[in-house]
């Protein structure tokens, strides 16, 4: 994940204070464990601060209004008791070259600073230190005891010290070329490392971005360059420092992150707030999702294989207990002939009575015809009452089994991370496992989106112009099938295979024609367990003539009326591809 660096910190810093100093305090709150969002208030707007101590995604800028969840953080509110009513005033950097910033804060303009907010942005030394006027910590995102650190500890109480000083040269335009060269290619080696070591403020990102701008190969190692090859990218170096200098910046996305300098830019951004908002969000959206979907896939896994070890176990113990009818067979069949049996006898051959055929009964020698007899009737009823105990158990566990494919199925529909839509569909399977008792709940976890989410399903467009509706989850499915849809509609779902809930949506008056079927069966194969074959049967009915069984699980379902087409699944992933 691409740092923010020093370049990206003044872009967004020039961008802040040119658009929203002074501004009003009027509230904080903090989204997680890394990231508070503070509203101000300016003449014309309002905005959301966001400040981040995350470890890899550490940043400052405006976004968009936090999610409406409970704020427990102590940290957020001991921030909302100092700063109340005050007036954010200044942003400014503790230090040339640093990526810490003072934010202060003051009853208005002009007064001295009553607040000081620390903000460091620093990797995983990244922290937000509040700081009162005597220069005492009052609160910190992290607090850093003496054993963790002797040479910078951060503790309430204690007085706040400047982050320790860089001793790298710092870059100047006053710099001459002779020197900055003799800096650069002092020790021979790759480019890409040798302009990052000499200077503060130098960043991997920068590097490449302007060695790829220069057209000059990272890697390259500085004994190859020639006079011209040099003067060439101090030209970009000298760019670079006027950009910053000037504070003019063009941010965009790169191929690999994303640029304030316009080096490498693939497509450009509103504003360099809006680039790494963007940027960051999708970059920990997809961690997230990753991980959601890792955590749902091993235990779905494992909650399978136990199920199905269960239920094979009740199907064999099902084979046993067909022998019941057997045994009464035997049983009846020595009745009939007590007059063959003799003392001692361990097995009897007698002609079955429909077929014929010689069966051989086992018998217990020390016991007459009679007890023997008695003994499988015995065995015929016991044999009886496990199929009718077990019958029920192995019932519920194919339920059971039903429920997790189809959310299964679900989790198959996320292979990468497109939209943030996908993560939020992906956290409603999450708290429906936790509703159901396969996840533990987590402390950090995110509100449950049973009331909160606005994910909608996928939609897609049928030839005709009909909208075609399919559940993400089995919250969806249920909010498709059952709010959803009118009696106009038709839903769709695969024949005895788990999938999603479809809908056809269809006005009053109006009637699907075959491309319309064919086009929301192969869309419904294609989001279902079977989207790997060829054809998949699919049936559709009346939403009327759907129903959930009392107490059913989340997505569970029983049609009627239902009719079959056979969907095309590869056919709807090529017209999603193109």
């Amino acid at each position: 994940m691409q740092p923010v660096d020093f370049t990206t910190l003044t872009a967004i810093c020039s961008e802040v204070r040119s658009q929203w100093l002074p501004a009003r305090f009027e509230q904080v709150v903090q989204r997680d464990r890394f990231t508070l969002s503070l509203a101000l208030r300016t003449l014309k707007k309002r905005g959301w601060l966001t400040i981040s101590w995350h470890p890899q995604a550490a940043r400052l800028h405006l976004s968009d209004p936090p999610p409406r969840v409970p704020d427990t953080f102590t940290f957020s509110q001991q921030i909302r008791h100092q700063l109340g009513n005050l007036a954010l005033v200044e942003i400014v950097p503790v230090s040339p070259w640093e990526r810490a910033l003072d934010l202060r804060f003051a009853q208005r303009p002009g007064d001295p600073a009553l607040w000081h907010l620390y903000v460091e942005i620093m990797g995983k030394y990244s922290n937000v230190i509040l700081v009162n006027q005597e220069n005492l910590i009052i609160t910190a995102a992290h607090q850093v005891s003496s054993s963790q650190s002797s040479v910078r500890p951060i503790q309430t109480g204690q007085p706040y010290e400047m982050p320790p000083a860089l001793n790298d040269p710092a870059p100047s335009l006053s710099e001459p070329f002779e020197r900055w060269r003799d800096r650069v290619s002092l020790v021979p080696g790759a480019i890409r490392k040798n302009l990052l070591k000499p200077y503060r403020g130098v960043s991997s990102a920068l590097v490449l971005t302007m060695l790829q701008a220069a057209e000059i190969d990272p890697d390259r190692s500085t004994e190859t360059f020639s006079e011209k090859d040099w003067q060439h990218l101090f030209d970009y170096w000298q760019r670079w420092l006027k950009a910053l200098e000037a504070e003019q910046f063009e941010p965009g996305w790169t191929a690999q992150g994303y640029t304030v300098l316009g080096w490498g830019m693939v497509r450009s951004g509103k504003s360099g707030q809006e680039v790494v908002d963007r940027y960051y969000r999708d970059q920990l959206n997809q961690q997230e999702f990753n991980q959601l979907r890792h955590q749902i896939t091993q235990r779905l896994n494992n909650a399978l294989g136990k199920l199905r070890t269960k239920a094979q176990g009740f199907h064999d113990r099902l084979g046993q207990s067909d022998q019941a009818d057997e045994s009464k067979r035997q049983a009846d069949l020595l009745m009939a002939h007590l007059h063959l049996w003799q003392p001692g006898m361990k097995s009897i051959e007698l002609d079955d009575f429909e077929t014929g055929e010689p069966v051989t009964i086992p018998l217990d020698p020390e016991k007459n015809a009679v007890l023997n007899a008695q003994a499988l009737y015995k065995k015929h009823q016991k044999l009886k009452r496990t199929r009718a105990a077990i019958e029920p158990l192995l019932a519920e566990v194919q339920s059971e089994i039903d429920y997790l494919e189809d959310v299964e199925a679900a989790i198959a529909q996320f292979e990468t991370y497109e939209t943030p839509d996908d993560l939020d569909a992906i956290a409603e399977i999450r708290d429906e496992l936790i509703q159901q008792g396969y996840l533990e709940d987590s402390e950090y976890r995110k509100a449950s989106t049973q009331e909160n989410s606005e994910t909608q399903p996928y939609r897609y467009t049928t030839p005709n112009g009909f909208e075609l509706l399919v559940g993400r989850n089995n919250r969806q499915n249920d909010q498709l099938t059952f709010r959803t849809a009118t009696e106009y509609d038709l839903w769709f779902h695969t024949q005895e295979i788990p999938g999603s809930h479809v809908l056809l949506r269809l006005e009053p008056g109006t009637k699907p024609d075959e491309k319309d079927l064919q086009f929301a069966a192969n869309f419904t194969a294609f989001h279902s367990r079977a989207r790997q074959s060829e054809q998949v049967p699919v049936i559709y009915t009346e939403p009327k003539n759907v129903y959930k069984p009392k107490g059913a699980k989340p997505g569970t379902v029983i049609y009627k009326h239902e009719r079959v087409i056979w969907g095309q699944p590869q056919q709807a992933k090529n017209l999603k591809s193109s």
